[in-house]
C-alpha cells in the first residue's frame, strides 16, 4: 500500500492519474512484474489538512512558550489547563481530517482508462478503531476485487487458451499479482493450500520435470501432497484433470524422491543378505567420527532441486 504525499491531490484533469499509471506499470525503465500488487491511497482535493495542521502547530508553540516561560509568568492554572485542552483538540481535528481526506484508493486494472481503477472509500473517522489498510481491504472485498481463496472452477474458467493442458505455477502466481486474475490475500500460502486440495480431490494434477514427448518426470493426482511440493517455478505445472488421469493410466507413477542404486560407506562392509535374527547389535563408539557417503543413481530434476535448495545448505 502506497500513501501519497498530501501535495498530490486527486483532481479531474488526470495529471495525477498519468503519474500513478506510470509508477504502477513501470519500475524505473523496465515493466513492473506485479503491478496488481500495488494499492494507492490518495488525498482528496483541498487544503484542509494543511490549515488544520497550522492550527495544531500554533497551539503547540504557544504551549511550549508558556511552559518555558518565554511569554512570562502571568498565567494561572486555568490558563495552562485551557491551553493543554486546545492542543489536544487541535491534534484530534488533524487526525479526523487525515482520515476524511485520504478517501481514494487506486488499483491496477487493464480494463480501465490509464489501466487504473478508482474506489471512493468515503469519509473515515479516527474513532472507528480501524486502520487505513483495513478500510481498503473491506472496500476491495465489498467490490468483489479481493477474495480469501479461489476455486477450481475459477481457474478452469480463466485458463489461458495458449497453455492448453499445463499451466506453470510461476505464471499462475504472477496472474494473481499482475491484475489478470482476482486479488487474494497472501497469494503464496493461499495458492499452496488450494492446489493441494485440488490435487487430493482430483480436480487438477500437479507435475514437474517436463519431457520432450509431453510426459513429466513426476505427477501427483488424487493423492495427498505436501504443500512444500507446490513450488512456484517454471518447471512445475498445474495440469488439467484429463491429462493427469491419462498419464496415470499409462503407468506413469511418481518416482522416489531419490532412488539409490548403491550406498557405500567406507570402512563399513555392506551385505546384500537378509539380516539374521537375534544377532548382537553393533556397539556405537562414543567418540564422534566422520564418514564419507557416496550416493549413486538417477535423480529426477525436481528431487535434485530440493537437494540443492534444502539439503545442501543445511549441511
Amino acid at each position: 500500500m502506497v500513501v501519497t504525499d498530501p501535495s498530490l491531490e486527486w483532481t479531474d484533469d488526470n495529471s495525477l492519474m498519468q503519474k500513478i499509471s506510470e509508477w504502477t506499470c513501470n519500475r524505473g525503465t523496465s515493466p513492473r512484474l506485479y503491478p496488481g500488487a500495488i494499492i494507492w491511497c490518495v488525498k482528496k482535493q483541498g487544503r484542509n489538512i494543511q490549515e488544520k495542521i497550522k492550527d495544531w502547530l500554533a497551539w503547540e508553540r504557544v504551549s511550549n512558550e508558556v511552559n518555558s516561560g518565554t511569554l512570562g509568568k502571568d498565567f494561572n492554572k486555568d490558563d495552562f489547563t485551557d491551553i493543554k485542552a486546545k492542543v489536544s483538540y487541535a491534534r484530534d481535528v488533524v487526525k479526523d481530517e487525515v482520515w476524511g481526506s485520504y478517501r481514494y484508493t487506486i488499483i491496477y486494472d487493464t480494463k480501465e482508462h490509464y489501466f487504473l481503477r478508482t474506489i471512493d472509500l468515503g469519509a473515515g473517522h479516527s474513532s472507528s478503531n480501524e486502520t487505513l489498510c483495513g478500510r481498503i481491504i473491506n472496500a476491495l472485498k465489498s467490490n468483489g476485487i479481493l477474495n480469501e481463496t479461489v476455486t477450481a472452477g475459477y481457474i478452469e474458467r480463466n485458463w489461458p487458451p495458449a497453455l492448453k493442458e499445463s499451466w506453470p505455477l510461476s505464471s499462475l502466481r504472477q496472474s494473481f499479482l499482475n491484475g489478470s486474475l482476482t486479488r487474494i490475500i497472501d497469494p503464496d500460502n493461499v495458492l499452496r493450500s488450494c492446489i493441494t486440495d485440488f490435487i487430493q480431490r482430483g480436480e487438477f494434477g500437479l507435475a514437474s520435470g517436463r519431457n520432450s514427448d509431453g510426459t513429466y518426470t513426476r505427477i501427483w493426482f488424487e493423492e495427498k501432497i505436501n504443500s512444500m511440493e507446490v513450488s512456484f517455478e517454471p518447471d512445475v505445472y498445474l495440469i488439467i484433470k484429463t491429462k493427469a488421469k491419462s498419464q496415470k493410466k499409462a503407468g506413469q507413477q511418481p518416482e522416489q524422491e531419490m532412488p539409490l542404486q548403491g550406498l557405500l560407506i567406507p570402512d563399513m562392509p555392506v551385505s546384500l543378505k537378509p539380516p539374521v535374527m537375534n544377532t548382537p547389535s553393533l556397539e556405537t563408539s562414543a567418540t564422534p567420527s566422520e564418514k564419507n557417503i557416496n550416493i549413486t543413481g538417477k535423480i529426477p530434476p525436481d528431487s535434485w532441486n530440493r537437494i540443492g535448495t534444502k539439503i545442501i545448505p543445511k549441511i
